[in-house]
């Protein structure tokens, strides 16, 4: 008995300790632990910081997307982000007759690559100070390092911040912006 109960704590201890390993690179993300081994959007529910991205996500329809298999690089604009947008902004964006446009707006975060920071910050330096990042929606976000962080120009002139870098995920990587990123028109 003693052995089996042995037996029993030292397999909890290294399930334990793997789950731990699993989390132990990543950084918490709206007050949740993300799990690299966990899908973008299985994370991102869990992030008290992204519950407006995750409704636009479920409004556009690209929940299944981003539980497929990948790669996806997502800058993922936190709540406070879209509350800085015009006054009706998001209401109008999440309605049925807007799904076009919110995807578009949507898959201007997505990017068809694993796309940790440090590869970003040498795509820059490599291509002078500022590097053109194509989007799975068509849009050209110019990427530049600015004091140790990566910012991104969308289409319109707005610039987000990476605000917490490589969140990895079983099929990609977050990166946690601090603006949304809209396109052109």
């Amino acid at each position: 008995m003693f052995k089996s109960m042995l037996r029993t704590v030292t397999v909890a201890s290294i399930l334990a300790a793997g789950a731990f390993a699993a989390h132990a690179g990543n950084p918490s993300v709206g007050g949740a632990p993300m799990y690299d081994n966990k899908n973008i959007i299985e994370n991102a529910v869990n992030s008290k910081d992204h519950t407006t991205l995750v409704a636009a996500v479920k409004a556009a329809g690209l929940v299944e997307t981003l539980q497929g298999a990948g790669p996806f690089t997502v800058f993922a604009p936190v709540n406070s982000a879209f509350d800085a947008l015009p006054a009706g902004t998001v209401e109008t964006l999440l309605k049925p007759e807007s799904k076009d446009m919110l995807t578009k707006v949507l898959t201007c975060h997505v990017v068809s690559a694993n796309a940790m920071s440090d590869a970003i910050g040498k795509m820059v330096m490599d291509d002078g100070g500022t590097h053109d990042v194509k989007t799975v929606g068509g849009c050209v976000l110019k990427a530049k390092a600015d004091g140790g962080k990566i910012t991104l120009t969308d289409e319109t002139g707005g610039v987000a911040t990476v605000t917490i870098a490589d969140v990895k995920q079983s099929n990609g990587v977050i990166h946690v912006i601090d603006k949304v990123l809209l396109p052109k028109g």
